[in-house]
């Protein structure tokens, strides 16, 4: 299983965005994760299409969108358009989570969804065929810097026996409190993605940090 890990912008200097891009596009890391908020469905607000597109321009590597927004499906073919290789939708966030999958693919790039920390994996039964990604939250989304849920634990775990139950080829990533601490265990526990952004922004030397990530070993 390759392990991926996906740096969030969200922690980057944003007066130095386009210099913060270029060192994670020079690192190990193979993706980019973009966290799209707008103040409604998160108390919080980022970034949008015209941060967007100087990040794509800056580098050709995997962009992870995570739309943490209400009513998804009016934006998600701006952020195809705008460069995005995956856009992930949150399962809260509309009563038409097939609807949104399919309108993504409709695009030409992968489709996955996100659950909040009390939301439980079992509601992605049905939708688990149509997606490429679950994204689970192991912190409450809108803000960086906070501690993993520890019962997020036994969510990874669940969401991947019911992956390879099907034997679907769904990857798994989790967003919240990841660290070089937790990484091995995580990858170990059934992840495929990691998404990190204050251990790698606030670390002195992200690309190392990013290494450390990826060679990480189990604990547990």
């Amino acid at each position: 299983m390759e392990r991926i890990i996906s740096p969030s912008m969200l922690s980057a200097d944003f007066g130095h965005l386009d210099r913060d891009t270029r060192m994670i596009d020079e690192s190990a890391a193979q993706w980019i994760h973009i966290d799209v908020m707008d103040g409604v469905f998160v108390p919080n607000i980022s970034f949008g299409f015209p941060v967007m597109k100087p990040i794509r321009r800056a580098s050709a590597k995997f962009l992870d969108v995570h739309l943490m927004i209400v009513e998804p499906e009016k934006y998600l073919r701006r952020f195809a358009e705008a460069g995005a290789d995956l856009v992930t939708f949150h399962y809260e966030a509309t009563q038409d989570q097939l609807g949104a999958i399919r309108m993504i693919k409709e695009c030409g790039v992968k489709a996955g969804i996100s659950v909040k920390p009390a939301t439980p994996v079992e509601v992605l039964g049905e939708l688990l065929p149509e997606l490429d990604l679950v994204l689970i939250m192991s912190v409450e989304p809108g803000f960086g810097g906070q501690s993993f849920m520890e019962g997020s634990w036994e969510k990874v775990r669940r969401l991947r026996r019911m992956i390879d139950d099907r034997g679907l080829p769904v990857l798994i990533e989790i967003d919240g409190g990841v660290s070089a601490s937790n990484a091995g265990d995580l990858f170990a526990a059934g992840c495929d993605a990691l998404v990190a952004g204050s251990a790698v922004f606030g670390a002195a030397d992200p690309k190392a940090e990013i290494v450390k990530m990826l060679e990480a070993q189990s604990s547990r």
